[in-house]
């Protein structure tokens, strides 16, 4: 019976009444829909039996081993309607999901067309002699015996089209690839078939050219054996490789691999084919299917450095290698690397070894790199391609700095301008920059260390370089600075103004400082109204000083500017990028950017992000960039590599020292902690506070997150605070009752009467103005002799005068307003009367008597509550001093606190 004589129409009819559908249970329907839409369902054969009759046989299955044979039977009664029988290799065996899947396929059109196409083949592929008899004798039945499958492997490659995702998880589009896949087949003795492996149809029949039908019964058990060889390696069905891919053919015999095709194939090809060969696989690769293996010369690398039009700021890189006389970027290929987690420290364990790069073209041809030759690229790159740097024209845009670094690298020829070499050789030790000679109008002795800032200074103006002047406080940074704008003003270079920005507590100091050494410098102190008539005059000066409340008053007057040197004073001002400080400060106009500050760090690395956003724009990258790469796995996960990284970025930009190491002739300070009991009442009133507090803040967290919950944790933090200073802090009720404060106590019956009678000059710190005026009140009934400076102190210079005069032996000093720009070197005696959370802070308050010009030893004293957020603040002081000091010395040791331990600032003891 030949196809023709069949009537489909009718057929199909049937099919798309779903008469069929009361034979399956809901469950193997349903099994059935999925398999039509995840899995593959590939015909195998399209037998007309009879007028009436069709055989369909087809493979259905999903992965690697969930394939399985079904045949199903339609025939047309004579009444028209449809009867349909099956039987399955799966365990079910009949009517069962993969039948019901084929069913499914022909109630759709394409599925039909697919029927009717292998009908219309298989009439045309059949040859009958025009004479040949219509009945034939029934053939001679012969049962082949059990054998070992021989397996065969086809490798091929093919044109599909791969779905793209959306962000939303929507298909937007096809993109074609040429993808490279196994056909795994196995042939049997005195068999001419072949089969596919994946298809698990076990009973094949054929006739030979002498009428003997033969039936082979195929060892799937076997077969399933070779699959997993090949699955060990890497391969899975087709579909669950590449899922979603558009392919000319049915997949379902198919495998392939998923993930990066050239890197697998090419080393697939080269090592595993030898080896399947040998256990007895034959193989067979289609010339040109290209994944070849190529290895390059040593004269064969390229590395180019080439300013980029338009200024000395930027450079292109471009880097690669010579094949066969093509060029190729290894920028891309390195990107590559970086993104799936190839690391130097990766390398340097397997130095003698070769490593494979897809160099990323349509034929799959792969580069093989040393290891000792990687190790050097990504030493430099994987922490500069993890920051995302701008590309342009297929090389990268980098920043004068890592130019400089990249342009001696050991083992890479690189060609360079030989401005970056020479600056590249200086980054390399500081005691090889050149000293200056100070200028012969500094009316000032230079001490060793001084002239070595002053001579950085000039290093980084030198090489259009900009930094950060991070000395301790007390040794002398505005002398450095004054110096290094003196000689840019003796030299001719100056032919713009210089401008110091700084806070309004220090205008006064550098203007003193600038008489007193620097006289030569004309200077303009912009304060007040009548500062808008010298607008028009700015050209005329060598140095203009202003604050940074006037700066961003005067942004558009200040920015329009052309400036020489712009210098930030107490540069934590700006550590808030968004504040309007720093968005002004950037938009300054300078030929040369410096910041100034013993604190570059006072809570997180953003705050130092900030800083390096005003003086280098994108040294640093995008701040989101710098939180993702540097500032959470740092603070967060305690990433010592990610510090080191760090610490190796910003260290030729930022000059560092300590009184310990460079002023050794400083009188010693010492330490004292003072722990103070809390009285009975005051012990109450804080528990009472504290189990308040700690309900509070944990509702809010349990809502809100502790992101989101900073204001409600920050006015608990600051209760506790106010009850260990004195509970008449606190506005409620129940404070006002508690009278006494043990910490006020021990400091006016204890502590003064003592340090007044050996004639110590006092300097007392708070966070808390009201606790200040607390102990003015005290001070006056005892009749001790004082003088205060707060953030409302209209008359700055008078208090100070009069305690280095020592006319008063007490100097009261809110933290904020004279915490740093004032030097009151006829202290000897600190008092921390709170502990604040920035250890720096701290530090700078207690450097406002050990500085330079100190002959005494100095003494600070901190006062602690027992069992309370005071002794808790102190370990989080120690933690935060470590991560400064881990990141400006490079030591990998000296991390962050996570956010988890504010929860536990509200434990009870």
């Amino acid at each position: 019976m030949e196809p023709g004589d069949f009537s489909f129409s009718q057929l199909w009819t049937q099919v798309r009444s779903k008469s069929w559908l009361w034979l399956f249970r809901r469950q193997q329907i349903e099994e059935g829909g999925r398999l039509l839409k995840h899995g593959d369902i590939g015909l195998a054969g399209v037998h007309v039996c009879a007028a009436n009759e069709v055989e369909i046989i087809a493979g259905v299955g999903t992965g690697l081993f969930n394939s399985a044979s079904v045949t199903a039977h339609l025939r047309l009664r004579d009444d028209g309607s449809m009867a349909m029988t099956s039987h399955c290799t799966c365990a079910v065996g009949t009517l069962c999901q993969h039948a019901a899947a084929l069913m499914l396929m022909l109630d759709h059109e394409e599925g039909r067309n697919r029927i009717e196409g292998m009908a219309r083949v298989r009439e045309r592929t059949s040859v009958a002699p025009e004479d040949e008899p219509e009945v034939r004798k029934e053939p001679v039945e012969v049962e082949m015996p059990p054998s070992e499958p021989r397996p065969l492997l086809l490798v091929r490659r093919m044109m599909v089209e791969m779905p793209q995702i959306t962000a939303k998880r929507n298909i937007g589009g096809w993109e074609p690839r040429s993808i490279a896949f196994i056909q795994p087949c196995a042939e049997y003795d005195d068999c001419p078939l072949r089969f596919e492996m994946l298809v698990r149809s076990p009973a094949h029949q054929w006739e030979d050219e002498s009428g003997k039908r033969h039936t082979l019964v195929r060892n799937l058990r076997s077969e399933r054996l070779l699959l997993a060889d090949l699955s060990s390696l890497g391969f899975k069905s087709f579909s669950e490789a590449l899922p979603g891919a558009k392919a000319p053919e049915s997949t379902l015999g198919f495998m392939a691999v998923a993930g990066d095709q050239a890197l697998f194939w090419s080393q697939f090809l080269k090592d595993q084919v030898p080896k399947l060969r040998e256990t007895g696989w034959r193989v067979e690769v289609p010339e040109g299917i290209g994944f070849q293996i190529h290895e390059a010369d040593e004269d064969a690398w390229f590395t180019d450095l080439a300013a980029d039009q338009g200024g000395r700021e930027w450079f292109s890189l471009d880097l690669g290698v010579e094949i066969e006389g093509r060029r190729i970027s290894m920028v891309p290929l390195l990107v590559d690397c970086v993104d799936q987690g190839l690391t130097s420290s990766v390398l340097e364990k397997n130095l003698d070894q070769r490593f494979l790069l897809s160099l990323g073209g349509d034929d799959g041809d792969v580069l093989s790199v040393p290891a000792h030759r990687l190790v050097v690229l990504l030493r430099f790159f994987d922490e500069l391609l993890a920051t995302r740097p701008v590309r342009k024209d297929g090389k990268l845009q980098l920043d004068k700095l890592r130019a400089a670094q990249l342009a001696t690298l050991d083992g890479m020829p690189i060609r360079a301008p030989a401005e970056l070499t020479a600056l590249s050789e200086q980054l390399g030790s500081f005691r090889e920059i050149g000293l200056i000679n100070p200028p012969a109008s500094l009316k000032a002795s230079l001490r060793d260390y001084q002239r070595e800032g002053a001579s950085w200074m000039q290093f980084l103006r030198e090489f259009g370089l900009h930094g950060i002047l991070a000395d301790d406080m007390g040794l002398g940074k505005t002398l450095q600075t004054l110096t290094h704008i003196l000689v840019e003003k003796e030299s001719g270079r100056m032919k713009h103004p210089c401008l110091i920005v700084a806070p309004t507590s220090v205008l006064r100091n550098w203007i003193n400082e600038s008489i007193k050494f620097t006289p030569t410098l004309s200077l303009l102190l912009m304060h007040g109204q009548s500062r808008k008539s010298d607008f028009k005059h700015l050209k005329q000066y060598d140095l203009v000083v202003t604050s940074y409340p006037l700066l961003v008053r005067d942004a558009d007057v200040m920015q329009a500017q052309d400036w020489h040197v712009v210098v930030l004073d107490e540069a934590q001002n700006i550590k808030n990028p968004k504040s309007l400080a720093a968005q002004v400060c950037g938009g300054l106009k300078a030929k040369h950017r410096l910041c100034l500050t013993g604190t570059p760090m006072e809570n997180h690395l953003g705050e130092l992000w900030s800083l390096y956003n005003f003086l280098m724009p994108g040294l640093l990258s995008d701040a989101d960039t710098f939180r993702q790469h540097y500032r959470n796995p740092i603070e967060r996960d305690a990433d010592a590599e990610r510090q080191k990284q760090l610490s190796t970025r910003i260290q030729p930009l930022l000059l560092r020292r300590t009184k310990d190491a460079v002023a050794k002739e400083l009188p010693p300070k010492t330490e004292i902690l003072h722990s103070i009991e809390l009285g009975r009442a005051q012990t109450d009133l804080y528990e009472t506070i504290r189990a308040a507090m700690d309900k509070r803040v944990r509702e809010a967290i349990e809502v809100n997150g502790l992101d989101r919950s900073q204001i409600v944790v920050l006015d608990a933090l600051l209760k506790l605070r106010q009850v260990c200073c004195h509970p008449r802090l606190l506005k409620q009720e129940t404070a006002q009752t508690v009278e006494d404060s043990a910490k006020t106590a021990y400091l006016m019956d204890e502590m003064l009467p003592e340090l007044i009678e050996e004639g110590r000059r006092i300097l007392i710190f708070s966070q808390f103005t009201e606790m200040l005026a607390l102990i003015e009140a005290r001070l006056k009934k005892e009749g001790m002799r004082y003088v205060k400076l707060t953030g409302s102190t209209k008359d700055r210079e008078t208090p100070i005068q009069e305690f280095q005069a020592g006319k008063v032996p007490i100097f009261l000093i809110s933290l904020k307003a004279g915490g740093a720009g004032i030097n009151l070197t006829t202290a000897d005696t600190v008092i921390h009367y709170d502990p604040w959370w920035n250890p720096a802070a701290e530090a700078q308050a207690s450097d406002r008597a050990h500085r330079i010009g100190q002959k005494n030893p100095v003494f600070v004293h901190k006062l602690i509550c027992e069992n309370t957020i005071e002794e808790r603040i102190l370990k989080m002081q120690q933690k935060k001093a470590a991560l400064v000091e881990g990141l400006l010395s490079g030591r990998s040791d000296k991390l962050q606190l996570t956010q988890a331990d504010i929860q536990a600032l509200f434990m009870a003891e």
